[in-house]
């Protein structure tokens, strides 16, 4: 199969062959990060001067970390085109996902049972590795509000960010935006399938475990009369079909070379498709706009430049850091990811972990340390949960659930409610029994 070549491939050389890389040349890419988590939960007043002028702030710090490497640091050059080049295959694909999922649309009638529930969930993790976490969360959070309308409570919609927009998206480099990153610096398309399966359904199975027993609780407080009726009068429907050739053509888009922009080119293509030839009124049904992807592509725009200095240093002095072990690399991934977004989270404990084992690319890593990779993979797709920031498709999820009626718990009740004293006993048990 047909990789890229990452972008950060000789990041080692160019942080290595000379002093020129300085840490604190990664200010700027903690200063984004820092920017990134607290400015959605800053006063009204400081939230809107970050929601009106975040894309300046992104792109300015990202420029000034170009310039320097362009003009200061021997290859810079060489570094800042490789990283323009996986920054513009990084967006296409989740802003294709993201306008073709936009044109699909699932309607539901009817109450449904703790079982359904159950089934429901499990559909949408399969389907977060075939449209990304995003894609899923869009397209099935509103039938999933519509199936539970006579009891939906705050922890329908917590599970759902754990499972769909979290969890269930860790199989492929589709799933979630921190695979893709592992796709792009040379992990094969199906070699996390390979690896991780275990760990994924056993996971997925203990988060399940915990919802059926709320689930069950929930549906034995309704009358006798709804609860003989839920699942009695479900009815589906799809709409949005044209979508469905396109997202096969962005999967088979992800396999082709990379020369002359092709993969990128059929993505892209296929997304216009998409917005042109899906009807309005799907998209209506949706509310479907291009702001959330807008906002991704603005920070990334920022992040990508401001990273190249700490993975440069990482490259260069990883190995001082000391940091052995899948399980290290697991928590101490999944820590950073929770707090602040988990793309960046895997691409720096990424190349920590060649630095620590010593490999000199991906290949040797994986065949050297494949745990390691295991490790910063789970970490980052499955503690993406424990924060509302944590991970793109959380705080969309829960804004949409918020305008359908159901209000999630608040940013600190989301974590000490359900997050520190649920998913964070699952994911350190799994964690310790699977990757020791």
């Amino acid at each position: 199969m047909v990789t890229t070549m990452p972008a950060f491939a000789n990041i080692a050389s160019v942080g290595s062959a000379s002093a020129e890389v300085s840490l604190w040349l990664s200010l700027p890419f903690g200063l984004l990060l820092l920017l990134i988590a607290t400015m959605p939960l800053s006063p009204p007043r400081v939230k809107h001067f970050w929601d009106k002028y975040y894309s300046l702030v992104a792109v300015g710090l990202g420029a000034l970390v170009a310039v320097v490497y362009l003009t200061k640091i021997s290859g810079g050059g060489d570094a800042v085109v490789a990283t323009i080049k996986d920054y513009f295959s990084f967006i296409a694909l989740i802003g294709s996902l993201f306008v073709v999922a936009g044109g699909i649309h699932l309607k539901v009638k009817g109450e449904a049972t703790p079982q359904e529930n159950i089934v429901f969930l499990i559909l949408g993790a399969v389907v977060a590795n075939v449209i990304g976490t995003t894609g899923a969360s869009m397209v099935l959070i509103r039938p999933w509000i519509r199936m539970n309308k006579i009891r939906a409570s705050p922890y329908h919609v917590v599970f759902f960010i754990f499972i769909v927009s979290n969890v269930g998206g860790a199989l492929t480099p589709i799933g979630d935006p921190p695979l893709f990153l592992g796709y792009l610096r040379g992990v094969p398309f199906f070699w996390l399938v390979d690896h991780i399966i275990w760990q994924w359904l056993v996971t997925l199975a203990a988060i399940l475990g915990v919802f059926w027993a709320f689930d069950a609780r929930s549906f034995a407080r309704m009358p006798r009369q709804l609860q003989h009726e839920a699942g009695l009068t479900d009815m589906w429907r799809f709409d949005g079909l044209i979508n469905v050739p396109l997202l096969l053509v962005i999967i088979g888009a992800v396999f082709l070379p990379e020369k002359f922009f092709l993969r990128e080119a059929m993505m892209l293509g296929a997304a216009g498709a998409s917005y042109w030839l899906t009807p309005k009124a799907v998209h209506a049904e949706n509310h479907f706009s291009f702001e959330p992807i807008k906002e991704v592509a603005w920070l990334f725009a920022g992040i990508f430049p401001t990273m190249l200095p700490a993975l440069g240093y990482l490259a260069a002095h990883g190995h001082e850091f000391d940091i052995n072990g899948p399980l290290n690399y697991y928590f101490a991934s999944g820590a950073l990811s929770a707090v602040l977004d988990n793309a960046p989270a895997y691409a720096s404990f990424f190349q920590l972990a060649k630095t620590t084992a010593g490999a000199a690319d991906t290949g040797a890593l994986l065949k050297s340390h494949p745990l390691y990779v295991i490790g910063v993979s789970l970490g980052t797709v499955f503690f993406g949960a424990m924060t509302y920031i944590g991970n793109g498709p959380n705080f969309i999820v829960k804004s949409i659930a918020h305008d359908a009626g159901v209000h999630g718990p608040t940013f600190f009740g989301y974590i000490f409610k359900y997050s520190l004293p649920i998913l964070l006993p699952i994911l350190a048990l799994t964690g310790w029994l699977l990757l020791r």
